[in-house]
């Protein structure tokens, strides 16, 4: 084998692994080897660095370099980019449990290259049957922090292993076996835990000791792992069997189904084996709306994320904003991200479930009025846009992007909620389940975790889907296209709305996964700022002159982008150098 390859983004830090054998290469990068001629990808911090490749190229960007392998590994099987999905996302729920996998769901864009479609997937968590607002209401009426976001009550059904088989079966060239099959290798061999994930263990620790399948497998032997252990999962490997030989009825029905009803609720929680088998992905028609020359395509409800999009940039579209100055320009993107998330609060919710005016929110009409509303030279308060409280956003979920050799793409965003979810593992099936109920409007005026409020439209119903705000979209132009998106809570929506504007702009990938953030979602009301922002002082005190609150903040998202140069046939993916676990890995191959 000729000399080969691989730049891998460690902590923002380029690191360059040599192989000069198959055995060696084997050893180092698993089912890399199979790839010929691999090409190379790198990004640093604060500046991206690309290299042109051969065409017939494809691209993976995610947030662990065990997952991004998973995903090569099944193009070479021959797999396209919906079987390397599935291996990313089912090697997720393995190694980085904290932010998503087997016991949560997923939404992703689609776009098959061989017939031009586009379309949506829905593995949204729904609510059992059995939902009861008085299950997080403490006795004195106030809300129950602990029920809606430990333990079985929590939970809502998993939406992924539907999910992926439905992807599987009609998109994808694989059997579903193949796609899971490094996620079940990793999980019976085992891997070294990233310091994510022991930090997310430690963080969780007296939760996790409540449930004794949850202490077994994230503290086995009573203690909480280090990166150096082997830490294997051989419970999820035989569940990721079941849904490998038999499909989502390996994991909705039969013995899995029976083992995830008694554990939960032997613990508490309402689920029955109704709620289990009634569970179906949904395919659903995605957004979709011109901004500056470029096709948006975006998640519809029950994602909110993607109808906010739209309505920003819909805002936005008359508007130079290159030509203003920076403070200005600042201005104009949170007083879209204002009157966006005022609506998103609320309109949004289940399409199944609630009748929205979308034909309303995603009207250039509706925008222009929301842009009369913009002084120019002064902040809107929110408190003149009638509606509710909110707190801090949150930082959880994963998001990974692919564009596979013939051009087919998928943008997709899983998450299990906060860190860990539920922090409850269930009984022998070793899956970690969500805390997605927390997402509903389980009270009446009262904020979850990430501190969005909705109306009756979110309200929980038996077999209703949550509100999300995961917004995996897909950025098409004349030369140029992008894959994107990110976890972040209620942050994702304005990630990639401003990676979408970066992009346009002419931003390369890790350009725009490295660039400084901003965030406004109504409530409260504050221009969020990322700490070590090269915002200049003279811009802040404009801003604040104008009547904003500018609250510094720590970083948040990781965001995974591929874009595709048609011109020269060049994919490039760049992993967030903001990467917690510092094994994000951004790569091409052809």
């Amino acid at each position: 084998m000729t000399e080969q390859h691989t730049l891998r983004s460690d902590a923002g830090i380029a690191r360059r692994t040599t192989t000069r054998s198959r055995s060696r290469w084997r050893r180092t990068l698993l089912a890399l080897a199979l790839l010929p001629a691999l090409g190379a990808l790198a990004h640093a911090q604060d500046a991206a660095t690309s290299t042109t490749t051969a065409s017939k190229t494809a691209a993976i960007a995610s947030a662990n370099a065990l997952a991004t392998e998973a995903g090569f590994e099944v193009l070479a099987r021959g797999g396209n980019a919906v079987d390397a999905a599935i291996a990313v996302g089912s090697t997720l729920s393995v190694v980085q449990p904290e932010a998503s996998g087997m016991g949560g769901g997923f939404l992703a864009v689609i776009h098959d290259a061989a017939t031009g479609k586009d379309t949506f997937i829905d593995a949204r968590e729904m609510a059992p049957q059995a939902v009861s607002e008085k299950d997080y209401l403490k006795a004195d009426g106030t809300p129950n922090r602990d029920t809606s976001l430990n333990g079985p009550l929590a939970a809502g059904i998993p939406g992924f292993p539907a999910g992926v088989a439905y992807m599987s079966g009609k998109y994808g060239k694989l059997p579903l076996a193949a796609s899971l099959s490094p996620a079940i290798r990793i999980a019976e061999q085992g891997f070294h835990p990233s310091g994510a994930l022991v930090r997310s263990i430690g963080y969780k620790a007296e939760v996790l000791r409540r449930y004794p399948a949850s202490s077994g497998k994230f503290m086995p032997g009573g203690k909480a792992p280090v990166e150096a252990d082997l830490f294997r999962d051989p419970n999820q490997a035989r569940t990721l069997k079941a849904l490998a030989a038999n499909g989502a009825d390996g994991f909705y029905k039969g013995a899995v189904a029976k083992e995830l009803v008694k554990s939960v609720r032997a613990a508490g929680g309402t689920w029955t084996l109704v709620d289990l088998a009634n569970y179906r992905a949904k395919e659903r028609q995605p957004i979709e709306l011109q901004y500056a020359g470029y096709k948006v395509i975006t998640a519809p409800p029950p994602s909110s994320g993607g109808v906010a999009i739209a309505e920003m940039l819909n805002i936005l579209a008359p508007l130079d904003l290159k030509s203003m100055d920076e403070a200005h320009r600042i201005h104009y993107l949170v007083e879209a991200m204002r009157r966006a998330f005022r609506d998103h609060n609320e309109y949004l919710g289940d399409p199944d479930f609630v009748k929205m005016p979308l034909d309303m929110l995603l009207s250039p009409y509706y925008a222009d009025g929301l842009r009369q509303s913009i002084l120019p030279e002064q902040a809107t308060k929110s408190a003149w846009l009638p509606s509710v409280h909110a707190k801090s956003p949150g930082m959880h979920t994963t998001h990974y992007s692919i564009i596979d050799k013939d051009g087919n793409m998928v943008s997709m965003t899983a998450t299990v909620n906060t860190t860990l979810g539920s922090s409850f593992v269930a009984g022998k099936t070793g899956i970690l389940l969500n805390n997605e109920m927390d997402d509903f409007a389980l009270v009446s005026g009262q904020p979850n975790a990430f501190g969005l409020i909705g109306g009756s439209a979110n309200a929980p119903v038996g077999g209703k889907r949550m509100l999300s705000s995961m917004s995996p979209s897909i950025v098409v132009g004349k030369d140029r296209l992008a894959v994107i998106g990110s976890p972040g809570g209620s942050t994702i929506i304005t990630q990639v709305f401003e990676a979408i504007l970066a992009f346009v702009d002419g931003k390369d990938a890790g350009q725009i996964t490295a660039q400084k953030r901003i965030h406004h979602q109504f409530l409260p009301d504050r221009i969020d700022i990322e700490k070590g922002s090269d915002i200049p002082a003279d811009v802040l005190a404009r801003l604040k002159a104008m009547g904003y609150e500018i609250n510094d903040t720590e970083t948040w998202g990781n965001m995974n982008v591929v874009v595709w140069d048609k011109t020269s046939n060049t994919k490039t993916a760049a992993s967030d150098p903001r990467n917690p676990n510092g094994l994000g890995k951004v790569e091409t191959a052809h």
